[in-house]
């Protein structure tokens, strides 16, 4: 049997790539800010994204776009928890939180969450006791300054070495708090203070973030860098976004962030068919 994670009452098969379908009950989230932000909207969102192919739910109840302005843990609270009651009763897939706060992580888990997505790695104080206490699966992400900042110079020497390093010393105070490594992911945080050419790099060497041996997620989905690439708005940016997701899983990664679930799941299917064939791969 390949790679499976434990979400509680949740398996889930990371043997070969998968989509988390994003759903953001943020008013100004850089690509859906506002869509979902009405409980019951957001709830008939999963249940489709779910019916599209999405493994896992991932419920963001705080904007991290560039320039993004903060909200209070009461705020993101009184967005989320709703969301993830709901569905944790209603969907046949686990829910992730996304957030950096460790309040919310512990209410989310309360409310049926089983994994933990944090864009901060859990470097804000409390955030690894809370991860530890929470016993679910958490994805640590690489982010160079704070959203408010990050985009204004990003520099690296080399990119992939760096966010390679970054997430090892990160594994290692997981592990020092009391964190099992069988519960890690990695992100290399595609967008969190990089440019376009530090994008392309990342995705370019992403088989080396495998290097720890832990699950890789990978999220490009609409993101500037497509728009850098094709000259796109927002709303045009599909078909780079799928493009992305199918090189991503050709390097190395388990789970795909994104927007559009159906045409990722599609392509990542035939992604998969091709490795069984071709290597057996996922056979």
């Amino acid at each position: 049997m390949g790679l499976q994670l434990d979400c509680g009452r949740h398996r889930l098969d990371l043997s070969y790539p998968r989509v988390m379908g994003v759903l953001n009950v943020t008013p100004d989230s850089f690509s859906d800010g506002g869509e979902y932000l009405e409980p019951t909207v957001a709830i008939r969102r999963a249940l489709q994204m779910q019916a599209e192919g999405a493994a896992i739910i991932d419920v963001g109840g705080e904007s991290t776009r560039p320039g993004a302005t903060p909200v209070s843990v009461d705020e993101e609270l009184e967005r989320v928890i709703p969301v993830i009651e709901a569905l944790s009763a209603r969907l046949d897939v686990p829910v992730s939180i996304d957030t950096s706060k460790p309040e919310v992580m512990r209410a989310g888990v309360g409310a049926g969450a089983a994994m933990i997505n944090d864009v901060r790695a859990l470097r804000l104080p409390g955030a690894l006791d809370a991860a530890r206490d929470c016993a679910v699966p958490v994805c640590l992400m690489h982010m160079q300054g704070e959203p408010g900042s990050m985009q204004q110079a990003p520099a690296y020497a080399d990119v992939v070495t760096e966010v390679l390093e970054f997430l090892y010393q990160r594994i290692s105070e997981c592990e020092a708090a009391g964190i099992p490594r069988d519960r890690l992911l990695l992100d290399p945080g595609f967008g969190f203070g990089k440019t376009l050419t530090h994008n392309l790099l990342l995705l370019a060497g992403l088989e080396r973030l495998s290097e720890p041996g832990l699950p890789v997620l990978a999220g490009m989905s609409r993101k500037s860098m497509i728009a850098g690439v094709l000259g796109r708005e927002d709303g045009e940016r599909l078909s780079g976004s799928v493009a992305a997701a199918v090189l991503a899983a050709s390097r190395g990664a388990h789970l795909l962030r994104v927007h559009d679930v159906q045409p990722t799941a599609d392509a990542l299917a035939i992604v998969r068919a091709v490795a069984e064939v071709a290597w057996g791969k996922y056979a």
